[in-house]
């Protein structure tokens, strides 16, 4: 059973960060080259809404794909009867390479994407990277986004974990060594992460290109591992430049360390109608409990009367 609780504005802002006195860098530029998102189109049954009427964008975290949120994208699909839209963000699954990827480069793709397709008031859904990816959205541009979702991630700088740079460490091994079946890429894995799951989840980038005997990942490894370091980052610092005035869900799991209780006053500055749901779960909270993370994002999402 998930945990809700719901923080207020007044207890939000009764605490001060001093996180939040620092400016927006004006090093981080937008200037980049927009990236054409891949996307699976999850529709509703006969009699929902239009496509383009309050759609859901669905995005996924570092090294995910649209493929990792296809069950529960349906049941929202069916259940809200709304379009729901899984991307894969770039440099990852069929999305374009490009040399940039941070917040606010990721960000312009989802506007992109919304603008391209003619959405009006979407709701955006992020775990991880995809989380401050739409929080970095919710925040730039307010007027294009309805409500946002975010999932085990919040509004700070925060360090990335050692674990990803092994993994990055151990997928270049794999790319070198020319396997041919994922078993073999397993078992090299294997010497860099002991949990199954998470290999499997990492191995879901390999793939097969066109008239190679040898399987790849599809991830550019080189691109990821130089962005790392900035992959803890949130390109906004002050809530007082920049604020999300529309309702926002934030899911963690109780066992991640990803929003811990003291960034909530922080988290409230920047989104003042957030609402926090808790969930017995770690990280990768919506695989470990899909039923509980559906009937917190469907209770939200549902029209109050």
């Amino acid at each position: 059973m998930a945990a809700r609780r719901i923080i207020s504005p007044r207890a939000v802002f009764s605490t001060q960060l001093r996180a939040i006195s620092r400016p927006y860098s004006s090093s981080s530029s937008t200037s980049h080259s927009r990236v054409p998102l891949a996307f699976d189109h999850h529709e509703p049954p006969k009699g929902g809404r239009h496509q383009q009427d309050a759609p859901i964008i669905f995005m996924h975290g570092l090294f995910g794909s649209k493929k990792n949120n296809r069950s529960v994208s349906r049941v929202l699909a069916r259940d809200l009867k709304r379009h729901v839209y899984t991307v894969d963000l770039r440099n990852h699954g069929e999305s374009p390479h490009s040399p940039r990827h941070d917040y606010l480069a990721m960000a312009d793709d989802v506007a992109g994407f919304i603008r391209d397709h003619g959405m009006q008031n979407p709701t955006l859904i992020g775990h991880s990277m995809g989380a401050k990816t739409a929080m970095t959205l919710g925040l730039g541009e307010p007027d294009l986004v309805g409500d946002l979702v975010a999932v085990d991630n919040a509004p700070v700088d925060a360090a990335l974990g050692g674990p990803f740079a092994r993994y990055v460490q151990g997928m270049r091994r794999i790319d070198e060594a020319g396997v041919t079946r994922q078993a073999e890429a397993d078992a090299i894995l294997r010497e860099y992460e002991e949990n199954l799951p998470i290999r499997q989840f990492l191995l879901g980038n390999l793939h097969r290109p066109k008239d190679s005997q040898t399987q790849k990942f599809r991830v550019p490894l080189d691109v990821i591992s130089r962005s790392l370091n900035n992959m803890g980052d949130f390109p906004f610092k002050d809530p007082g430049a920049a604020r999300f005035e529309k309702p926002a869900l934030f899911v963690r799991g109780t066992r991640s360390n990803y929003v811990p209780d003291e960034v909530l006053p922080l988290i409230g500055q920047f989104f003042p109608r957030f609402t926090l749901v808790d969930i017995d779960a770690g990280h990768w909270l919506i695989s470990e409990k899909p039923e509980e993370f559906l009937r917190a994002v469907t209770e939200f999402l549902t029209p109050k009367e």
